[in-house]
């Protein structure tokens, strides 16, 4: 039997009861052994990204969805739509993925829209649905090959769902380590509390979402070994939501108008976050999982904020 897709199955929206028990379980259990896990303000701020995520994916769906079937009609090869290609829907757009994460931690622009989930100081269950409004429009970027090279918008639109279901669950304190064989092949909530970390050797790490062997494939993985620092390495303070959500944009944007180069305006928005005209080009600036913070390798540091 073939499976069926529909448009009005939305997985993401089915599961929003399980991270509501979960978030309610996860801070009972937290409190009870005496952790400061969730944050109220903090918590709250979350959740008015998440929010806005929402309205502008209900806004933006039709289009991308439009698009994506416009380019089907143009597929180089025809695949099947059965489980098994399910499945390897599934692996290839945790692949894309991988790309698209790693690329909103090095290009600018990108990390405006990233910058918003890692803007909280917490490690939670509401820290998973910290979703930047601004972010289903950058990654429509990476996916719209996918209907070209055959596969169905709709099966994308499934198993992209339940890969952002499976991203919930890494977003937590209460689960240590896994068994090793599980440790190794999956991404774990060991493996994303390290990505979460302004701690420098957790820098640029661990960017997979269900499969961590893309990181230790590409050279990106770093176990969690010492405690976590959970955030910025400039945090921006604030709880505000529009703050949150828009003022790596509005930064980027005011630096685009100040400067007068085609060029640089090129560069300002496609290099790491914290590059800026006249920096000379040996210094090698890696981002965090964290706004607006930039280290070099050499003696130099630099901080945008």
């Amino acid at each position: 039997m073939r499976l069926g897709y529909h448009l009005r199955m939305d997985l993401i929206t089915y599961a929003l009861p399980i991270f509501a028990l979960l978030i309610l379980t996860e801070a009972i259990f937290s409190a009870w052994r005496g952790q400061q896990v969730y944050v109220g303000r903090d918590f709250a701020a979350s959740m008015s990204q998440l929010s806005m995520n929402i309205v502008v994916k209900l806004g933006a769906q039709g289009a991308i969805v439009g698009l994506y079937f416009f380019l089907y009609q143009f597929r180089l090869f025809e695949l099947d739509n059965g489980p098994l290609q399910w499945i390897f829907t599934l692996i290839v757009l945790d692949f894309c993925f991988y790309w698209y994460h790693r690329c909103s931690h090095r290009v600018r622009f990108l990390w405006c829209a990233h910058v918003v989930h890692h803007s909280s100081e917490q490690m939670n269950y509401g820290t998973a649905l910290r979703q930047s409004p601004t972010g289903p429009l950058t990654i429509v970027l990476f996916y719209w090959p996918l209907p070209l090279l055959g596969f169905h918008p709709l099966v994308i639109a499934s198993a992209g769902a339940v890969a952002t279901i499976y991203g919930f669950w890494t977003h937590t304190e209460t689960i240590r380590k896994l068994p090793a064989p599980l440790e190794w092949f999956f991404t774990t909530p060991s493996h994303h509390r390290a990505h979460h970390g302004s701690n420098p050797e957790y820098i640029d790490k661990n960017y997979a979402n269900l499969l961590i062997i893309w990181d230790r494939l590409f050279g990106t993985f770093e176990p969690e070994v010492a405690p976590v620092r959970y955030g910025l390495i400039n945090n921006i303070g604030t709880y505000n939501p529009i703050r949150i959500a828009f003022t790596e944009w509005l930064s980027l944007l005011k630096d685009t108008v100040r400067t007068r180069s085609l060029i640089r305006v090129k560069q300002l928005w496609t290099n790491p976050p914290g590059w800026k005209p006249g920096l000379d080009d040996h210094y090698s600036i890696s981002t965090t999982a964290a706004a607006g913070r930039a280290e070099t390798t050499a003696d130099v540091e630099l901080a945008r904020r």
